[in-house]
């Protein structure tokens, strides 16, 4: 079994702990990896490391850092399929979604590349005369970044690829079930050209490792996907901090009496079994007009009775492995709440199981005669276990949607456009809907919106880039002269190719005087020459420079004279070009 060690700065650091974690195969119980039981000590070397890389990475053009993450997808496309594998083994889902797991890792890449020339800021009109309102955004320094095992390398990449365009570093703690899939990931970024110290990689427990990214103050913000919980404790501790969520979920399907049941049940079996139901967006309550519950439930039996369970590397494996001993006793106590506390009728399944003698497995759970304010119909099972509930019309089918306190996925299935367009108005979640499909959506251009505290901020989309950026305080700048037609954004563009020309950075306190002189001795010069005539006046830099030295020589306001002179005699050759008092005048 091979010993993996923490990344930070770029190197491999044994822990100070000297205690490891296994990562362990779940269909088959055989260790795969070990890896650093890491400690708070740790979490600071990777702090430390992220602070230093920083000030060159936020000042990195966004396009050249999205170049990186577009390149980090090309390498991991040539690897999919020994990745996909990977992530088969070591978190157990079938191969077709070990494979779909690198694809959303490769499309959040390649979307996120993209983001590197679209981190627009705002332009408004100022309530004060002769100015305007300008909003940038901006990197928000080094992120924690804490993510859970069942999608091992897709959500690192739903938080690693905003994360880094966007300009920040990042200290990043995996799941200790999947820290292999994760460990990938960041090697796969180094591979593409990120520089050391960008991404920073600790293992260890939630308790120790990420409670310390989350309370230590250096860490500007938090991006955390897993359960409600420790999600609570997130926001509890962070402090000040920009933060995203994204928790559990108890999502539905509704099927109403018109609905091809076919193609209902195609969905209910993929949102409830796919990943062994251990997704936030699972299925785990269909909710069904009584007129075709029966049949429904027949036709949905009979499909669940045929799901075979095995080593997701085999073709023949319908469902997977739970990803350890806990999740099944977990699963397997709301059966027995199912039964004896709820009283719901158990149709199939209930029972742990063994594939040649091992594995964490669990047979796909069917409970019918089941009412909206059961346990099993109020709590996040995370696993392979279904209730249906049975409504007289779309108001109850609706009302039952709601009652539970989580909000995340929903579908309905109906050939009435009326219907779906009621539930998209009135069930618990604004935003995505996968109408005539199953609840378990996962595109990277919508959001997971937010609802009674379960989704804070979405983890990908237009919309999770803003969890790691920003925004500037509003700049007032002066805008009095006259430009002769040629718009504000042209001028910004000069002035930002002027400064990437010459320091490579923001204005100085001499900078921004000489600007600001620069604009005055424009506007002088136009008055003096406004009056009668047709004149040419020829702008000469270097006199312009001297005459600058000679002014303002015993001006010890001046920090950096030749700086002063320079960027005042730039700026005033820019400023009237622009107002035509460089060429002509009248």
């Amino acid at each position: 079994m091979k010993r993996f060690h923490n990344i930070i700065n770029g190197k491999r650091i044994v822990s100070r702990s000297n205690e490891t974690v296994v990562s362990v195969n779940p269909a088959t119980e055989k260790p795969i990896a070990s890896f650093p039981k890491g400690t708070a000590q740790d979490v600071h070397s990777a702090i430390n490391a992220a602070e230093k890389a920083a000030e060159e990475w936020s000042a990195t053009p966004p396009p050249k850092r999205g170049q990186i993450l577009l390149r980090a997808a090309q390498i991991l496309r040539k690897e999919k399929q020994n990745l996909g594998r990977l992530v088969t083994m070591e978190m157990g889902k079938v191969l077709p979604e070990g494979l779909g797991d690198v694809q959303e890792s490769i499309d959040m890449l390649e979307y996120a590349s993209g983001e590197g020339r679209r981190l627009f800021g705002h332009t408004t009109t100022s309530e004060l005369p002769d100015k305007v309102a300008i909003t940038l955004r901006s990197h928000v320094g080094v992120m924690g970044l804490i993510t859970p095992w069942n999608f091992p390398t897709a959500i690192p990449a739903w938080k690693l690829a905003p994360c880094l365009v966007c300009g920040n570093t990042a200290v990043f703690k995996p799941a200790s079930d999947t820290p292999l899939c994760a460990l990938k990931m960041v090697e796969l970024l180094e591979r593409a050209g990120l520089p050391k110290g960008v991404v920073n990689f600790v293992t260890g427990s939630g308790g120790v490792v990420g409670a310390e990214i989350v309370r230590n103050k250096k860490i500007r913000g938090i991006s955390f996907t897993g359960s409600r919980e420790v999600g609570e404790f997130v926001v509890k501790n962070a402090g000040i901090k920009k933060i995203g969520l994204e928790l559990g979920g108890k999502n539905g399907i509704i099927v109403m009496d018109d609905a091809d049941l076919g193609m209902a049940v195609d969905g209910i079996v993929f949102g409830a079994y796919g990943t062994t139901g251990q997704r936030c967006t699972a299925t785990s309550r269909v909710i069904v007009h009584r007129k075709v519950r029966q049949k429904l439930e027949r036709v949905l039996t009979a499909r669940i009775k045929k799901l075979r369970l095995g080593n997701g590397l085999k073709q023949s494996t319908d469902v997977g492995p739970l990803i350890n001993k806990a999740a099944v006793e977990k699963v397997h106590e709301y059966t027995r709440i199912g039964l004896e506390e709820d009283g719901a009728r158990l149709v199939t399944g209930g029972k742990p199981a063994k594939v040649g003698g091992k594995g964490f497995f669990y047979r796909p759970t069917l409970f019918t005669n089941v009412t909206p304010d059961m346990r099993i119909a109020q709590e996040e099972i995370f696993g392979p276990t279904l209730g249906m509930i049975e409504v007289k019309n779309l108001d109850e089918a609706v009302d039952a949607m709601n009652s539970v306190s989580y909000g995340l996925s929903a579908a309905i299935y109906t050939n009435r456009i009326r219907n779906a367009m009621v539930l998209l108005w009135t069930v618990y979640r604004s935003g995505k809907f996968p109408f005539m499909h199953s609840s378990a959506p996962a595109d990277k251009e919508t959001a997971f919106d937010w609802k009674r505290g379960e989704t804070i901020r979405t983890p990908a989309s237009y919309w999770g880039v803003n969890v790691h950026l920003n925004s500037k305080r509003r700049k007032e700048m002066r805008s009095k002269m006259n430009l002769k037609g040629v718009g504000f954004c042209f001028l910004f563009v000069l002035l930002a190719s002027l400064l990437t020309a010459g320091t490579g950075c923001g204005l100085s306190m001499d900078e921004e005087r000489a600007m600001l002189d620069a604009e005055r001795d424009v506007e002088q010069m136009q008055s003096e020459l406004s009056i009668g005539g047709f004149g040419v006046f020829a702008f000469d830099m270097d006199q312009c420079i001297e005459d600058c030295k000679e002014d303002n020589e015993n001006d010890g306001t001046i920090e950096n004279l030749q700086v002063y002179c320079e960027t005042r005699c730039k700026f005033r050759e820019i400023f009237g070009g622009l107002n035509g008092a460089n060429t002509v005048a009248y």
